[in-house]
């Protein structure tokens, strides 16, 4: 019998790590590829590789009729979205129904129920799930801010309704603050998602960010997969996570409570496949229903390290009509990730260029997820995640000692020119997350999302000022990486050469 094909409409590491599971289960995999991405290693990776477009996402990974007319040119079965990208468009994936193609993923109305952040939280509302207080609807006027900030209390958030990743997002801590931060805040979730709808939040002081991973059959029926904490970020993008969640520790009743919640909104939803609820708990362990996820997450590995599932291969296969949801999962251990950037770890910002050397750490329950081997370059046009480096340890003392170890064998660094002069602008934040490992709220597991804030050792940030070329350098790369889902993912690109290529490369 002829193996079916996958078409992987992403690039970097989420598109490797789905091929080789695709290769794992028998079936043939499909590359995507804009001009930047020519000789990346996603490409040689897979089957078959297709040409989608320009380098930048709008013009290639972003069109969504332009993955549908390679998948067709190829004749593939199913379409893999990764993360990122089109993978919460349901648009795309109406397109894939049209076209008689199985999108491996939740259905067009799961997208469209939970990405409507206002829809969300009045469904989450009818089945007795806490949110956090704030507004019902979209926001109309500053007044109405005004009037709702009075009722639940300064500070409040501002956040875009289509949006997530810190898109369209403003802390509001005074009356005074409210017309500059709407105007601004519209504009930026106008620019980034095409919606400029707004609605306002309580903001929790001191906040934990914990995520459930459910999994559902599309009939009703889902299960979870544990917790995730991912308190630890930066510009609203998360640096590191880990699971069990350390906060968690001392609030058990919350942790059930909080997963019982999570697949009561995925049964309610009949929600199909790999999908994430992310909360909020507070100081005293309330937790608070923030958004869905209708897709696979970054951090999934974190997952995968603790229950010992393959959560992409779950999803081919409740595709594929091969699955049965089991009752429960078995959890052992303890697993912890942390995202590897191009960035200046001072100022955290981004740093795209070529990469000379990795010398990647390895050894027993150390996981290297990224497209760079042993070189690269970094793409300005995407985003500027290197890789994601996981652990699992019997407990989370032996996690935390093996991802130190792990950090300190990591090596990254630029190329060398004739005189053995580094060459590029390419920086990282090793530095920084080997300063973050010490960090005595890290060891102990006592860590908020204001974290990096407290803690000005671990970085200059709060104390830079952007000169105005570096103001305009990151305006203007946001724009160039920017996606229109909550984290504007994948890596970078890798330089290998074309040998042996363009025979699969079709024009």
């Amino acid at each position: 019998m002829k193996a079916k094909k996958v078409l992987i409409a992403n690039r970097g590491e989420i598109a490797i790590r789905i091929a080789r599971t695709c290769k794992l289960l028998g079936f043939k995999t499909v590359a995507v590829f804009s001009n930047a991405d020519r000789t990346s290693d996603h490409v040689k990776m897979c089957d078959e590789a297709v040409w989608v477009g320009d380098s930048q996402p709008k013009e290639s990974y972003l069109d969504y009729k332009k993955i549908i007319e390679a998948a067709k040119r190829v004749n593939v079965h199913y379409i893999h979205p990764g993360y990122g990208f089109l993978s919460e468009s349901a648009e795309f994936v109406r397109a894939c129904n049209e076209a008689k193609i199985t999108f491996i993923g939740p259905s067009a109305e799961n997208i469209d129920l939970m990405g409507d952040k206002i829809r969300a939280r009045e469904t989450v509302d009818t089945i007795g799930v806490p949110r956090v207080p704030g507004s019902k609807g979209v926001l109309t006027s500053p007044e109405e801010v005004k009037k709702i900030a009075e009722d639940v209390g300064y500070p409040v958030l501002l956040k875009a309704k289509a949006g997530g990743g810190g898109k369209g997002m403003r802390l509001v801590e005074s009356e005074k603050e409210i017309s500059s931060s709407f105007d601004a805040a519209k504009r930026e979730a106008e620019g980034a998602f095409g919606d400029s709808s707004l609605y306002i939040e309580k903001f929790i002081v001191n906040p934990h960010h914990v995520e459930i991973q459910v999994f559902g059959d599309g009939n009703g029926n889902a299960i979870h997969l544990g917790e995730r904490e991912c308190s630890i970020q930066r510009r609203h993008q998360k640096i590191w996570e880990e699971s069990p969640a350390p906060v968690l520790r001392k609030f058990s009743d919350t942790k059930q409570k909080m997963c019982d919640a999570a697949v009561k909104i995925a049964s309610k939803i009949s929600y199909a496949g790999a999908g994430t609820v992310e909360f909020i708990v507070d100081e005293s362990g309330s937790f608070y229903f923030l958004e869905m996820n209708t897709r696979l997450q970054v951090e999934h590995p974190v997952t995968e390290w603790v229950t010992g599932v393959d959560l992409v291969a779950w999803q081919i296969q409740l595709a594929d009509k091969k699955f049965t949801l089991p009752n429960k999962v078995d959890f052992r251990g303890h697993a912890i990730e942390v995202r590897l950037y191009a960035e200046d770890p001072e100022r955290f910002l981004p740093a795209a260029g070529p990469i000379g050397l990795i010398d990647i750490p390895c050894g027993p329950f150390i996981r290297w997820d990224s497209s760079y081997r042993q070189s690269g370059e970094v793409s300005v046009f995407y985003d500027p995640m290197i890789a994601k480096l996981s652990v699992w340890g019997q407990s989370r003392d032996e996690a935390l000692s093996r991802m130190r170890v792990a950090l300190d064998e990591l090596r990254i660094e630029p190329p060398l020119n004739s005189k053995g002069d580094k060459v590029g602008g390419l920086k990282t934040n090793l530095t920084f997350l080997r300063e973050l490992i010490k960090n005595n709220n890290v060891i102990k597991g006592e860590t908020t999302t204001n974290l990096i804030q407290k803690n000005p050792d671990l970085t200059t940030q709060n104390n830079y000022k952007l000169t105005e070329k570096e103001a305009i350098a990151l305006s203007l790369y946001e724009i160039l990486s920017e996606t229109n889902t909550e984290e504007k993912r994948n890596n970078s690109l890798t330089r290998w050469g074309v040998t042996g290529l363009q025979e699969r490369i079709l024009r």
